[in-house]
């Protein structure tokens, strides 16, 4: 994998994690706002979108760390009876 290639892979999981947060503190205020909790929808809404970026970003670094090949691929196949 060349630098320029590992470079955009960063950046857009950069913006991945980035927007996944965001989307996730501004449906909790839209939430806070037509159920009238202030602080309860978007605290979960923070912590859902910071749940769902560490679970995109784990999934799209799978294959930089295994190769093309993914995760187990090196293990014998299993023979069908």
């Amino acid at each position: 994998m060349s630098w320029w290639t590992a470079a955009l892979r960063l950046t857009g999981l950069g913006w991945f994690v980035a927007l996944s947060v965001v989307a996730g503190i501004v449906g909790g205020y839209f939430l806070d706002t037509a159920a009238g909790t202030k602080p309860l929808f978007i605290l979960l809404g923070t912590v859902l979108g910071s749940v769902v970026a560490f679970y995109g970003v784990y999934k799209m670094i799978l294959p930089v760390l295994y190769g093309s090949k993914g995760r187990g691929s090196d293990a014998p196949e299993k023979r069908r009876k």
